[in-house]
């Protein structure tokens, strides 16, 4: 599983925003080009009352759908991006998220039994050095890799812990940032339908890195393009 969830978190794109994107809102006719504020990565293009601000990357020199950030690693746009992750050589975005989150879990369990499996060796090294069943040099190997393990073990815990708050409130690592000031997050749709616009609608495919159709065509989330939003939250 470790090795399936890895594979699929490598190779499978996160999310590229299609050439020459626009917001539907620009594709009726809305002028949205009569003022730009813009940095050197991105410009906001501000609509008619009651539309929402339009966003366009500088450096793509295309549109910037919905949650949608600039990679300065992939040097491209990536939808939904969380981080540029260097373990997996890949962004982490709208399309492999699921897979990353059972990556991490993976390997989380892995290191766990691994840590329960090199206990007794743990132990063994502050016995009597007459009880050993190994050599001192294998005993103090077997104690620095129970040491190891148990520390890759608790990192592994609190970042799966971050990524699972991350999941239930329907934000991103970036996100996080920008939301500071907000008084309630768009987004954020309760944590059963947050759940599902990540792992999909099918629990017995929650802990696969796969997803049914009927969610592929149905979950506009798995696609990073469009996002279902709250209608009472406020900014």
């Amino acid at each position: 599983m470790i090795i399936w969830c890895y594979l699929m978190v490598v190779f499978t794109d996160p999310g590229a925003v299609p050439e020459n994107w626009r917001h539907a809102s620009e594709e009726d006719g809305i002028d949205v080009n009569s003022r730009i504020i813009s940095d050197n990565w991105d410009a906001t293009y501000p609509t008619s009352e009651g539309q929402r601000a339009q966003r366009y990357c500088s450096r793509c020199q295309n549109g910037k759908p919905p949650r949608c950030h600039h990679c300065s690693v992939c040097n491209r746009c990536v939808l939904k991006m969380d981080h540029h992750c260097v373990w997996v050589v890949n962004c982490v975005g709208a399309r492999n998220y699921k897979y990353f989150l059972l990556f991490l879990v993976y390997t989380f369990v892995e290191t766990v039994l691994d840590t329960l499996v090199l206990l007794p060796y743990f132990i063994e090294f502050f016995q009597d050095e007459g009880s050993h069943s190994s050599s001192p040099g294998d005993i103090a190997i077997l104690f620095l890799a129970f040491v190891l393990n148990l520390a890759f073990a608790l990192s592994l815990l609190c970042f799966i812990g971050m990524h699972a708050s991350l999941v239930t409130r329907n934000t991103t690592s970036i996100e996080v940032h920008e939301r500071r000031n907000l008084v309630s997050w768009k987004y954020d749709l309760g944590w059963r339908k947050n759940l599902e616009q990540v792992f999909g609608t099918k629990k017995l495919l929650w802990f696969l890195p796969l997803y049914s159709t009927e969610d592929l065509h149905n979950i506009g989330a798995l696609h990073g393009l469009e996002f279902p939003t709250r209608s009472d939250a406020v900014v």
